[in-house]
């Protein structure tokens, strides 16, 4: 079924499915105790509800706060064709027990998502084995760019994403031409990894001549990914389109992205806001080697400052994991990436424990800032009418990340025996309640994502079948 649809449920008797009450909600107005009514999936009502209203089923938030789910606008579940490494069913339930409650997945699986037929392959192997809702990306290249108009508003596709380089085959796309088809083709915001590939290639002889995984952000530098930043923002300028900058790693990058707001929306991760180099290098090895690299601690520190400025739009995690036997071969042989959906929660809300950003602010960029930036139907924000999708979280509470708690099948994290403060302790994903007391409830509940720029007539046409 779709995630949203039509006119609020009835709620006769002022019965519903769940009532969420006591806790402190993060709505739109900001921080409010009230409780919040669930009926048929949507949030049906919002107040002092307690002592009026009956449930099948109650959650006491006392002491928590009720936050409209996490959204994570980047995740790569590997399925089909790398499953030994990650799969769906495993990602979505990393997603829901790390407070996700819906996620966009990326094309680069075998075979890579390039036609209807890829899109609606994964759709099927969803069905009945998600745990959050989802969407997918289909990959923007030389042999579908002009399919691309058509492919972006197919059912449960998230947008077209295209890389500029670290990418393979038919998924590569670095030359102009083809990224001028590209741009041509659609209107829905282009999501872009940009780093150049040429100087890449060029540089690729650092790596291979140091055999040390520090010099990771020394053979993809700054220059790597301002080059190609520089080149996709000129060339969408030139065809009218909007654009989606993932994974912003680099001082220089903010600071010309900020001056091209009107047109662009900037991603940050994590792993950048976290991790530092040459210390994260040091002490996890190949374990914290992913593309963009970690840099030094003035990127970051320009990072945070952006999510200050409003230069940052919305945090993902680019959940990208390898088992630990690939990542164990010799650098640069061992691969990039990392896992993440299930850790974005904690470690953000570590931050806000720390200061360095509000609750809030955090709401914005996790929630309604992919709601809003991506045309999601009915999520973003805990109000009337909404899907109802709730992270519900301890700020007080801490905790130390392991490795065993790691859902997907790679089973690690670099945040290996890191103590936060602030956890995920229920999910709830269109009214049911998928974690309680941080443990995994009842059974997959995922459904396809709306988009407002999407075909209704097909939406319509694939929830009818």
């Amino acid at each position: 079924m779709s995630a949203y649809s039509g006119a609020l449920p009835p709620v006769p008797g002022r019965h519903v499915d769940l009532l969420v009450q006591g806790g402190t909600v993060m709505t739109p107005n900001g921080a409010e105790r009230i409780d919040v009514a669930c009926a048929q999936g949507r949030i049906v009502a919002l107040g002092d509800l307690h002592r009026s209203w009956s449930a099948d089923t109650t959650l006491d938030a006392t002491g928590l706060h009720v936050l409209p789910g996490v959204i994570d606008s980047q995740v790569h579940f590997r399925e089909p064709g790398l499953m030994h490494k990650e799969n769906l069913e495993a990602g979505t339930r990393g997603a829901v027990l790390g407070g996700v409650t819906a996620v966009f997945e990326m094309p680069n699986t075998d075979p890579l998502t390039l036609s209807a037929a890829d899109l609606q392959a994964k759709l099927d192997a969803a069905r009945g084995r998600a745990w959050c809702d989802h969407a997918f990306y289909v990959g923007g290249s030389a042999v579908n760019a002009e399919q691309l108009a058509e492919l972006e508003n197919r059912p449960g596709c998230a947008g077209i994403k295209v890389f500029m380089g670290s990418s393979f085959g038919d998924l590569l796309a670095d030359d102009d031409q083809v990224l001028r088809r590209i741009l041509r083709h659609g209107r829905r915001r282009l999501a872009v990894h940009a780093e150049d590939e040429a100087r890449l290639r060029e540089r690729k002889h650092i790596a291979a001549d140091s055999s040390d995984v520090r010099m990771h952000p020394v053979w993809r530098d700054v220059d790597s990914a301002l080059m190609a930043t520089h080149r996709i923002v000129r060339l969408a300028a030139e065809a009218g389109r909007r654009l989606h900058l993932l994974h912003i790693s680099s001082a220089e990058e903010i600071a010309y992205l900020a001056e091209h707001k009107h047109r662009v929306t900037v991603e940050v991760t994590p792993h950048h806001l976290t991790l530092q180099a040459p210390e994260c290098y040091e002490r996890l090895g190949s374990l914290a080697q992913m593309n963009p690299p970690v840099r030094e601690q003035r990127h970051q520190d320009a990072l945070w400052q952006a999510i200050r400025d409003g230069v940052v739009d919305v945090i993902g995690s680019d959940h990208a994991p390898h088992t630990l036997q690939e990542k164990a071969q010799p650098y640069p042989q061992s691969p990039s990436g990392m896992t993440g959906v299930q850790t974005l929660l904690p470690v953000m809300l570590n931050h806000v424990h720390a200061g360095r950003l509000s609750l809030q602010r955090l709401v914005d960029l996790t929630s309604a800032g992919p709601a809003r930036i991506f045309g999601i139907e009915g999520k973003g924000r805990i109000a009337l009418g909404y899907d109802a999708d709730l992270s519900i979280v301890d700020l007080r509470a801490r905790r130390v990340i392991r490795n065993n708690w790691i859902a997907s099948v790679s089973g690690w994290t670099p945040y290996d025996g890191l103590t936060v403060t602030g956890w995920p302790i229920h999910t709830v994903v269109r009214g049911h309640c998928v974690v309680r007391d941080e443990t995994l409830t009842g059974q997959p509940h995922g459904a396809v994502m709306r988009f407002l720029e999407s075909s209704s007539d097909e939406m319509a046409r694939n929830v009818e079948a």
